[in-house]
């Protein structure tokens, strides 16, 4: 039979200002409502994250298309520059 193995992580007690409401109803609905938010910020960190590096990818594609054509054809501003 395997055992689960159990990461553990550093933990530490933390303030937050939440609804009464909705923090009673959720720990009518689980357990462990440290572990549940934990794991719903967890989420939350990784899918932002995620956005966050694809953003930054698009931007950097954008920038070396600009680049490329810039090259290619010059600067758009070229023929009006005074100096």
């Amino acid at each position: 039979m395997k055992t689960a193995v159990q990461r553990t992580t550093a933990k530490r007690p933390i303030n937050l200002l939440l609804s009464e409401e909705i923090v009673d109803r959720a720990q009518r609905l689980t357990d462990d409502l440290s572990a549940t938010v934990d794991g719903l910020l967890s989420d939350f960190v990784a899918r932002r994250e995620a956005a966050n590096l694809s953003r930054r990818q698009q931007a950097m594609m954008v920038a070396e298309a600009w680049n490329r054509f810039e090259s290619e054809h010059g600067s758009f501003a070229d023929e009006y520059a005074t100096l």
